[in-house]
């Protein structure tokens, strides 16, 4: 019992730790996307979208390369950039378009959520 609460909370204090650093990072960089580069209010609301789906993945793709990567590190690291990837086309695709947003803010925003999230998440990768 006392290793059950030793691995989830192996688990749950880098995430938390993660989903917070992430967090900050995206809600900074959609503020200088809104405020500077895509003003107009469509263009805003794509880069909300975009936050928020990022912010979800990315959540459940650390979650799951924590996991994993305990044993299989290149499987945890393959099965999150498959995932980034496949979430990336899936709403160049369809999301966007589903939800009438502008492709090129929602496309670019979501990317440069993934890279600067990814940067970061090492840090929590790596913490006891």
């Amino acid at each position: 019992m006392t290793t059950d609460r030793a691995a989830s909370a192996g688990l749950f204090r880098p995430l938390l730790g993660f989903t917070a650093a992430q967090g900050t990072i995206v809600v900074i960089a959609a503020f200088v996307m809104q405020r500077f580069v895509w003003t107009d209010p469509a263009s805003a609301d794509a880069v909300r979208a975009s936050a928020w789906l990022a912010v979800i993945v990315q959540t459940f793709t650390f979650a799951v390369a924590r996991l994993v990567a305990r044993s299989q590190v290149m499987a945890g690291w393959g099965l999150g950039v498959m995932l980034r990837f496949a979430t990336v086309a899936f709403w160049a695709l369809l999301g966007a378009k589903a939800l009438g947003l502008p492709e090129t803010p929602a496309l670019m925003s979501l990317v440069v959520f993934y890279f600067v999230s990814t940067v970061v998440e090492p840090i929590f990768l790596n913490a006891p």
